[in-house]
């Protein structure tokens, strides 16, 4: 007798033996027990989730001579007649293939006939999206008001293709994906009755392949015990075709590394050995995918499909990326994909692209500047760039240190007051050291005090001596930072940044400046009566 795949031998017989979807079995079995049944089914779910194989065990529990607890005995002759496909009043029709208005015309035909052999005539309908909307109409009235001996039982994957006049006219059940544990436990079962080994980890690496489907689990099971008798997860992953990610690594590797001249050597190399470079775009993003997964879940085990050796990859090359170069990378390789369908050079892409993603000064667009951004928080949190928050002084004769510390300003009492009351007080700008980092330091307030750095936005900051000093055209400000802990969190969100601890105070324009400014303040009315009353003229203002 010739070999018969695993998913065939190991069909399930009746409804308990189906594999995580208790709460459609336990329903049905309910049904064909108490007699309340519909006149129409719409099994929906993904492949290999165990729609037809429901739709078959549902056909025979409705016929068969002895069920028992509403499932098929298995033993009757209706059973063995439908298991064999002797009995013709259960009918399995492929829509894909059978989608026409002809094909709809013969079932409602041979509906008006009575079953020969069974109580029940049932016609099963897979992938029954696929049938034109001829068909769809002509099936309608039937679907509606069958005749009593006359089950219809519809299966499909893509059930939003289905008119809602078909939906409304059926019991509607949702097949969901077969969870990791489930297949796990029914391989081990099978793999003992077959007598080979499969161990813990080759049974989870098959069953976050087979992304849910108990049938697609069981033919990579089928593939695994072709090469050897014993699974193991090496086994697995040359069978599935998900090893040799060794290139992915490097080039994401040079990518992280701004290293251009390798990302075009490694691109070079796979191109030399018939690799195809739509191919590599599309590994590329399934990897960038990966690294996005490995830095967002807590446990990427679960749903990263690779060994447990990858998965250390994943979270290992993923810490030298920020969320927003992973998202980028991402962006510009989808972008590089279409481009390669359209027709273009598939290799120049590829390098363009490489380069892009190794160069970032090469992109000028919103997106590219936040990847550098984020790229820039990243070196600075990890002490790759040190940040000094005031210049270097360069050394200088002791004379002359002390002529310039003479006639250098120092910060004046009220500017330690500031830093408790913000008292505005007027500092000189002579002799202050710009704050460059006040950006980022508003950045950072931004997450501890978001309040206070609406009111600092557009500000600016000068460092004297152990002082920041806060220049802010909000009127807001000098009595905003008085209130609550807002100057404490503006003091925090420097020491962040900075990694040294200041005094604040209010900046304000040098007595010159300000002068300045009132005089072009004047009262216009005000200047005309002086000089009126300079020419000898008696003005008087009521």
């Amino acid at each position: 007798m010739s070999y018969q795949v695993l998913y065939r031998k190991y069909r399930p017989k009746v409804f308990s033996d189906v594999v995580g979807q208790d709460h459609i079995t336990t329903t049905l079995s309910r049904e064909i027990e108490t007699g309340k049944l519909s006149h129409a089914y719409l099994f929906t779910g993904s492949r290999g989730t165990g729609k037809t194989t429901c739709a078959k065990i549902l056909a025979k529990a409705v016929n068969c001579l002895n069920p028992q607890g509403g499932n098929p005995c298995g033993e009757c002759e209706i059973c063995k007649g439908i298991d064999s496909g002797a009995i013709l009043d259960v009918v399995e029709i492929d829509a894909a293939s059978n989608n026409g208005v002809d094909n709809i015309r013969d079932i409602r035909e041979e509906a008006a006939f009575a079953p020969v052999n069974c109580k029940f005539r049932v016609y099963i309908i897979d992938e029954v999206h696929m049938l034109s909307i001829g068909a769809f109409n002509a099936l309608l009235k039937t679907l509606e008001e069958p005749p009593a001996h006359v089950k219809f039982i519809l299966a499909t994957t893509e059930v939003h293709k289905l008119p809602v006049t078909i939906l409304s006219r059926c019991q509607r059940f949702d097949f969901k994906r077969v969870n990791s544990e489930a297949m796990k436990k029914r391989m081990n079962e099978i793999s003992e009755k077959e007598g080979f080994t499969l161990d813990e980890e080759a049974a989870m690496l098959i069953s976050r392949i087979s992304d849910g489907g108990m049938r697609d689990a069981l033919s990579t099971l089928d593939r695994c015990i072709g090469k050897s008798k014993e699974v193991t997860a090496q086994v697995v992953s040359e069978v599935a075709g998900i090893t040799g990610k060794d290139h992915l690594f490097s080039l994401a590797q040079a990518i992280n590394s701004q290293d251009t001249a390798q990302c075009v050597d490694i691109i070079n190399t796979l191109h030399m050995g018939s690799y195809d470079m739509e191919r590599l775009c599309d590994d590329l993003i399934s990897h960038f995918r990966n690294l996005m997964i490995a830095k967002t879940v807590k446990q990427p085990e679960t749903v990263l499909i690779c060994t447990s050796s990858e998965i250390e990859s994943y979270k290992s090359q993923s810490g030298k990326y920020t969320l927003e170069t992973i998202l980028y990378a991402i962006d510009l390789l989808q972008d590089c994909l279409a481009n390669m369908k359209r027709g273009v050079n598939r290799r120049i892409e590829m390098e363009m692209t490489a380069i892009r993603l190794s160069s970032p000064k090469a992109q000028s667009d919103n997106k590219a500047l936040l990847r550098r951004i984020a790229d820039l928080e990243l070196q600075i949190s990890s002490g790759e760039i040190k940040i000094s928050s005031k210049e270097e002084k360069k050394e200088k004769p002791a004379a002359e240190e002390h002529e310039e510390n003479k006639t250098k300003k120092e910060p004046s009492k009220e500017i330690e007051k500031a830093d408790s009351s913000a008292s505005s007080e007027d500092y000189s700008e002579g002799g202050d050291i710009i704050l460059d980092l006040w950006p980022q330091i508003l950045t950072e307030l931004m997450d501890i005090n978001k309040a206070m750095w609406g009111v600092l936005v557009g500000s600016c900051a000068f460092i004297r001596g152990d002082f920041v000093l806060i220049k802010c055209d909000n009127p807001t400000f000098s009595d905003f930072i008085k209130t609550g802990n807002n100057a404490r969190s503006v003091r925090e969100a420097i020491f962040r940044v900075t990694g040294k601890k200041y005094r604040l105070g209010i900046f304000s324009d040098s007595p010159s400046v300000k002068a300045e400014k009132k005089e072009k303040a004047k009262d216009p009315l005000e200047e005309l009566i002086s000089k009126a009353q300079g020419l000898g003229v008696n003005v008087t203002v009521e």
